[in-house]
């Protein structure tokens, strides 16, 4: 049976091995004080940085992250989901679908206009999943380093 439930303080070492995991798959490396900094935003309730992390049989197997912000095309608040990982050996499990529900289920009671995340072109497994759950924009992400 799959749980959902919030990160909490006492999840630190699974976190972590989630949240590397997800880090090696994007082959992104953070150093120690920015994670650590990324742990202890997500498990204050202050900082607008929330996290829960998905169980199947007493083992975590995957994690999601978000935020929200105002909009100018909107009255009231965007959710983005930041990070979504699930372990390579619980892919199809369901275990993606239902952390996006848990997000799309809290940015609704949070009053949230919309739910909407980034992958990568070549996350073509996700993207599966996403095409199924959600309407793809059709936008193209643009950035600068600062």
């Amino acid at each position: 049976m799959l749980e959902i439930r919030a990160v909490r303080t006492e999840d630190l070492a699974t976190w972590l091995d989630l949240w590397q995991g997800y880090l090696k798959f994007y082959e992104t490396e953070l150093t120690d004080d920015v994670t650590r900094y990324a742990f202890d935003r997500i498990i204050d309730p202050s900082s607008g940085l929330d996290g829960a992390i998905a169980w199947q049989d007493g083992r975590a197997v995957g994690l999601v992250h978000w935020l929200t912000h105002q909009a100018t095309w909107s009255r009231d608040d965007y959710c983005y989901l930041e990070d979504l990982f699930v372990s390579p050996d619980a892919r199809g499990s369901g275990a993606g679908r239902s952390l996006i529900g848990h997000v799309r289920n809290w940015a609704k009671d949070a009053g949230c206009t919309k739910v909407y995340w980034l992958t990568a072109e070549t996350n073509t497994r996700a993207r599966v999943l996403y095409d199924q759950v959600a309407t793809r924009s059709g936008f193209i992400h643009y950035q600068l380093s600062l």
